[in-house]
């Protein structure tokens, strides 16, 4: 098993560049379904874990779209089938590693139906918010052109700036503070696991503390 590990996580590496979606990510989010699992009962490692190495698989495929047609949860599954098949994965298990793949995305309508599913959407969740969070939020900024900080209402910004199932019309408009206010803070109560709910109040107690700050500082009313 941990032969497959190691051949599926080189083809991961591979297969992914973008910086906020890169290896790093996939194994902060491998680590953490096992500590949510701890906690679970009835819990397929060998379901959730090569899931957690391949959830974002077709992650670089979707950014490349210009069509804004590819959803990397759905590719990404079809992906991953070749893959595990490849592997020598049993049929029952590729299908069950697919369902947590293709149910992993915040914004989609396929919500995680197995606990293995879920921990994956959970972890996954959690490697968005936070101190860690807030680092890739700022170097997916970088990498666009995005402003730190949009002195724009909520609903006005959403309405202009995108399209069917929250997807962005021009990611260069968008910013790590509009990401909060439209995403991030509303992360806790979709999640599914006690424990990922635990670590996700600190984490968005600290993010709120940050956004609030940086308006401080930018408007100028310390």
């Amino acid at each position: 098993m941990l032969k497959k590990y190691n051949e599926l996580k080189s083809i991961v590496e591979r297969e992914l560049s973008c910086s906020a979606h890169n290896i790093d990510h996939v194994k902060r989010v491998f680590n953490t379904c096992i500590t949510i699992a701890k906690t679970e009962k009835n819990v397929d490692l060998d379901v959730l874990l090569p899931a957690a190495l391949l959830h974002d698989i077709a992650r670089v495929k979707e950014i490349q779209d210009k069509t804004g047609e590819i959803d990397h949860a759905e590719l990404g599954s079809d992906m991953a089938e070749k893959i595990l098949d490849e592997l020598g994965y049993k049929e029952d298990s590729i299908e069950r590693i697919k369902h947590c793949i293709l149910t992993h995305r915040f914004r989609s309508n396929n919500p995680p139906k197995t606990i293995e599913a879920k921990i994956l959407f959970d972890a996954d969740k959690l490697d968005a918010i936070g101190a860690v969070g807030l680092s890739r939020s700022y170097m997916l900024a970088g990498q666009h052109g995005q402003r730190i900080y949009i002195n724009k209402p909520i609903k006005e910004y959403m309405e202009n700036n995108t399209v069917e199932n929250g997807r962005l019309k021009d990611i260069s408009k968008h910013s790590p503070m509009i990401e909060y206010e439209f995403k991030f803070k509303n992360i806790p109560k979709k999640l599914n696991t006690k424990k990922a709910k635990k670590l996700a109040k600190a984490r968005i107690e600290f993010m709120d503390s940050f956004f609030k700050r940086l308006k401080f500082e930018i408007e100028g009313i310390e």
